[in-house]
C-alpha cells in the first residue's frame, strides 16, 4: 500500500472528520488494510471536544463508537508526516496547501473521484448530518477501490 498514514481534515473535527475516519478505519480493516494509520483533525478545532452526538448516532447505526474521540488542531507536523490527505471541501485543500508547501500534490477532497463537496452539518438538523454521512460514505467506498 502506498499510503502508510492517511489524515482526513474538516473545519471544527467533531463532525465530518471523526466520522470518515471512523468509516475508512472500518473499511480498510474488513479489506485487510488494517495496517495503515487513519487520524483526523480540524483546520479550525473545536480541541477537546468530542464528536456531535449526531454524528456518533449516525456512526453507531455502522457498528463504529467514536464517541471517545477528541477534536485535535491541524498542524504542520501532522501535515508533513501524511502521505495522503483526505478534505472535505476545495477551500479545504487550497487552505493546506497555501500553509504547507510540501502538502501540494498529497491534498484530495474525499468526493475526488465523484466530484463532489461535502457540506458541513455543524449546528443543523439530523437530515444534513444524514446527507453529510452519505456523502462520507461514498467517498470513503470510492477511495478505498484506490488504496
Amino acid at each position: 500500500m502506498l499510503f502508510k498514514n492517511i489524515l482526513i481534515v474538516c473545519i471544527g473535527n467533531i463532525c465530518r472528520s471523526p466520522m470518515a475516519e471512523g468509516l475508512l478505519k472500518q473499511a480498510l480493516t474488513a479489506s485487510g488494510k488494517g495496517d495503515c494509520l487513519v487520524s483526523s483533525a480540524g483546520l479550525d478545532a473545536l480541541v477537546g471536544h468530542p464528536p456531535d452526538a449526531k454524528a456518533c448516532q449516525l456512526m453507531m447505526k455502522k457498528d463504529i463508537d467514536i464517541s471517545g474521540y477528541r477534536a485535535c488542531q491541524l498542524n504542520k507536523d501532522m501535515i508533513r508526516k501524511a502521505d495522503l490527505i483526505l478534505v472535505m471541501e476545495s477551500s479545504h485543500k487550497s487552505a493546506i496547501e497555501e500553509s504547507e508547501f510540501c502538502a501540494k500534490g498529497k491534498v484530495f477532497r474525499l468526493g475526488n473521484w465523484g466530484n463532489f463537496d461535502i457540506p458541513d452539518p455543524y449546528q443543523q438538523n439530523l437530515s444534513a448530518f444524514v446527507a453529510s454521512f452519505n456523502l462520507i460514505e461514498r467517498g470513503v467506498s470510492e477511495w478505498l477501490k484506490k488504496l
